[in-house]
């Protein structure tokens, strides 16, 4: 007997399913996957869409339709890493004018909608983000719309904490621009926004699980199955400088002579400010130059503390605590623009330090050093036959590298909001230390400094009216 197709439809299925698995989906889907069939003659006009059919008759006839049935999985009609429209996760990014432009790509999302309060940008960014974009001039437009999956928050640091407690609100999952907050307050409540309504939440810094880390030459597994293993004893120290790798930039120092100048038709500075204190527009705050600002970052070690720090936490074991002081060594900073710093000096209770030699005092530093062992740039070591005995030891617990994945699974992503609040908490324990000039003592379980209101106010900062962290 052979089977002849009148009408019909491929049925798509997931790339990801087994062999068996499809099979079953395929014989358990065929009520619904628009197919007419002419079987035989003996069953002329039987339609597996006919309503009538009881299960027994179902599932005889289903069989016999089988030995004609081609299942085409859905990565054959569309090409390797194929993914469905239906089954792509859908995306907003809020800030197209920098960084924001290389989240379009991002892991086989779909744009539904880009948003910048600079009308050029906009402009911009709509050609290239994909038909289904659409632009919008208000980020709260955004949050309303229901058909929007997750939300790429690539603002200047000054709006990260409002916008995301708003996304979590809102019934979305977030994907937030390094720092993750301009504040310690802000952080703690979008830890508590982010969990109250169930929402999974990225950081976008990366090196605590992959990519090679900077002047450490290879990505950090290897150095943390060293310290994991206790290879080179306790407590540790480890010096974050140019001698070991890392630049501090401080090239985004602010000015302190800006003149009023006049805004720009395409820019809603208004909005671009939002919750930060109004300041007379001059095209050195916005954009590209913000960095430099108090009132929306922290300079160089708002730039590049989080992407630098993170792991240095994760290596550290603290992903659950933060320093108890903070000694700091600079010029008197600017009250409204950042400046440069020569040195700064995190202690944990366990004695554990991280240095930040903004002058690269120490020509001869190690990257991380203990009582056993030193690791410097480069992974060179003092411990001998090091990839021999790096061979021997356990690899670290695994995590989950890939956003869309704990979307789908609702487990936390490696870098969520609590451990990336804990790493950016140094970057803005090292801010407050800077702009007050003077050493820190912090209770990392109550998140308030000791017997220091100047400090405690820096924690909780007011917002320009009508923004509020309510």
């Amino acid at each position: 007997m052979q089977n002849r197709v009148i009408t019909g439809s491929v049925v798509d299925l997931d790339p990801d399913l087994d062999l068996d698995a499809e099979r079953s989906l395929s014989r358990n889907s065929c009520q619904t996957a628009n197919f007419d069939y002419d079987v035989s003659h003996h069953e002329r006009g039987f339609s597996l869409m006919r309503k009538k059919t009881n299960r027994r008759q179902f599932l005889k006839r289903a069989a016999a339709v089988s030995a004609g049935f081609v299942i085409v999985p859905r990565h054959v009609l569309g090409g390797a890493g194929y993914r469905a429209p239906s089954d792509q996760l859908t995306k907003a990014i809020i800030g197209v004018g920098g960084m924001g432009r290389g989240h379009i790509p991002y892991e086989g999302t779909r744009v539904l909608a880009v948003c910048d309060v600079d009308a050029d940008h906009l402009k911009d960014v709509l050609a290239r983000a994909g038909k289904d974009a659409k632009g919008y001039r208000d980020y709260r437009e955004v949050l309303e719309r229901k058909d929007v999956d997750v939300v790429h928050i690539a603002t200047p640091p000054h709006w990260h904490g409002l916008m995301a407690m708003e996304a979590a609100r809102a019934g979305k999952d977030i994907w937030c621009e390094k720092p993750m907050t301009r504040t310690i307050g802000e952080g703690i409540r979008v830890i508590e926004e982010v969990n109250k309504y169930g929402r999974m939440f990225r950081l976008n810094t990366w090196f605590r699980f992959k990519d090679t880390f900077y002047g450490l030459g290879t990505d950090v597994r290897p150095l943390k199955k060293l310290i994991q293993n206790r290879v080179l004893g306790w407590p540790l120290k480890v010096t974050v400088s140019g001698t070991t790798g890392y630049d501090w930039k401080f090239y985004w120092s602010g000015r302190t002579d800006l003149a009023p100048s006049s805004v720009p038709a395409e820019l809603d500075y208004d909005m671009w400010l939002g919750p930060a204190p109004y300041k007379p527009y001059n095209p050195e705050r916005v954009h590209s130059k913000f960095r430099g600002y108090w009132d929306y970052d922290g300079g160089g070690l708002g730039d590049m503390g989080q992407h630098y720090l993170d792991p240095v936490q994760y290596l550290l074991e603290k992903d659950d605590t933060s320093p108890i002081r903070v000694n700091v060594d600079a010029p008197q900073q600017h009250y409204d623009a950042a400046g440069s710093w020569r040195r700064l000096e995190y202690t944990y209770a366990d004695g554990c330090k991280i240095i930040l030699d903004g002058e690269n005092r120490d020509t001869e530093a190690a990257y991380v050093e203990g009582p056993d062992g030193k690791i410097f740039r480069g992974f060179k070591s003092d411990i001998p036959d090091l990839p021999r005995l790096l061979a021997t030891l356990p690899e670290p617990e695994p995590q989950i590298e890939v956003f869309s994945d704990s979307i789908r699974t609702r487990q936390k992503f490696a870098l969520n909001e609590k451990n990336g609040h804990r790493s950016c908490t140094l970057v803005n324990l090292g801010v407050i230390a800077l702009r007050l000039g003077r050493t820190l003592h912090y209770d990392p379980a109550a998140q308030r400094f000791h017997d220091d209101e100047a400090a405690n106010r820096l924690i909780h900062q007011p917002m320009r009216a009508p923004w509020i962290m309510g």
